[in-house]
């Protein structure tokens, strides 16, 4: 009897299995014509899963579900199978992975992803937490591989079958490159992966997402549509006048209401300013020599004092930045979540120091006098940090900010780990 998997096509659990029966030389067939939400609700499958699960491997010695055990199942019928290392802290370390990309990534990327195609509620503060820990992992592992081209060892191992079929929903679905960006060292595994032989035989072509879903709108319901009334026989054909064609109308309980126009940002309602943002950010980014001489003169002589604010942060808890990319990620993810407001602010971030604690310091200019209430609002990593406005009159003031701007090293006398600019 061969190997059955049962599970669609596209199941990027079954892809596991499929890609380790590859490499271990072992025939494994899809089971034909299933159908998902149908096939496996027979009883002939419920007697393999009884809560209905895919995938199900149909084996001689029985069924085996949960990916990972099938995956695992399908490796060892080949002996002394290199996906399972060669020594038993390999192996300790494959399983530890495999655990690693099921419960860190496997399942943050499903928090997020479900929600957003409407198999869960969506609600924004549970999207935002999978995100935060989605890219803690991320981070975990982009440490990892920027020293390994493999999870484990110098080859390929289950760990790396079952990483990248995890990954594989996050690149396709979810992840853009904006967002991947950050792991460099995870985007150059990912994409090596999945263009090795065996990846790409199952997997086919495999293209990122270039956005992601959006949160499903909740539909107003419908109102059912009365019968028409039979006609009697004999009733006489009534004559129908024409009239002038009126519009038509939106059928009853589907109408929706026009759109209302969208309240204006009260920075837009500012006295003009002459200092136009875009134009410091250009130049911010386009000076590479003399930056002193270019930039942070050009930076002063554009500068409007009455239009914009200059503002100090540091870091409430710097004792926690014990780990540094963990630090990093943090950073990178306010800067993230400030992204409203791109068009009223510049900003640098800085993460000081040669060991931990690691602090985290910044500058940010933004439009206005005040800190944006909005941004308060929606960004709540604002309340992690303790604020403090420029003075430019003094001039102790006026050097610090010409360093952060510069990423001057060291920085009050330490070194800098990252200095990460908004811009």
């Amino acid at each position: 009897m061969a190997l059955v998997l049962h599970a669609g096509k596209m199941n990027k659990n079954a892809y596991k299995t499929l890609i380790a029966a590859e490499y271990s030389g072992i025939k494994v067939e899809l089971a034909q014509n299933f159908e998902m939400g149908v096939s496996n609700k027979t009883p002939e499958f419920l007697k393999m899963n009884p809560i209905g699960k895919v995938p199900v491997l149909e084996t001689p010695d029985g069924p085996v579900f949960e990916s990972n055990a099938i995956a695992r199942y399908v490796t060892r019928l080949k002996a002394d199978n290199p996906l399972y290392g060669s020594s038993p802290i390999e192996y300790g370390h494959i399983e530890q992975w495999i655990d690693f990309a099921s419960l860190e990534i496997d399942a943050n990327i499903g928090h997020w992803f479900r929600p957003r195609v409407g198999r869960a509620v969506y609600l924004p503060p549970f999207e935002e937490a999978a995100i935060a820990a989605l890219k803690r992992a991320l981070g975990a592992l982009n440490t990892h591989l920027a020293s390994n081209t493999f999870l484990v060892g110098h080859s390929v191992t289950l760990a790396d079958i079952v990483m990248t079929c995890n990954l594989y929903m996050g690149f396709s679905k979810l992840m853009t490159k904006s967002f991947t960006s950050e792991f460099p060292h995870v985007e150059r595994y990912f994409w090596t992966m999945v263009n090795q032989p065996n990846f790409s035989k199952i997997l086919g072509e495999v293209k990122q997402t270039a956005s992601v879903p959006p949160v499903p709108s909740a539909k107003k319901p419908t109102q059912p549509k009365e019968p028409a009334k039979p006609k009697h026989k004999d009733e006489p054909k009534k004559e129908v006048k024409k009239e002038p064609a009126k519009p038509k109308e939106a059928p009853v309980g589907e109408e929706e209401e026009a759109p209302k126009p969208k309240p204006k940002n009260p920075l837009d309602l500012l006295p003009p300013s002459k200092m136009i943002l875009d134009e410091w950010k250009r130049l911010y980014s386009n000076t590479k020599t003399n930056f002193r001489e270019v930039a942070i003169k050009g930076f002063w002589d554009m500068y409007d004092p009455e239009g914009y604010s200059l503002w100090f942060c540091d870091y409430k808890y710097n004792d926690e930045n014990t780990v540094s990319f963990v630090t990093l990620n943090k950073v990178g993810g306010f800067l993230q979540r400030m992204d409203l407001a791109r068009k009223y602010a510049f900003g640098k971030m800085l993460v000081i120091g040669s060991e931990a604690p690691f602090k985290v310091k910044g500058l940010w200019l933004f439009r206005g006098q005040e800190i944006p209430q909005f941004i308060i609002d929606e960004c709540y990593d604002m309340e992690l940090y303790e604020w403090k406005k420029v003075d430019i009159s003094d001039e102790a003031q006026k050097e610090r900010v010409n360093q952060m701007i510069e990423d001057q090293e060291p920085f009050e006398g330490e070194a800098l780990l990252d200095a990460k600019c908004f811009k």
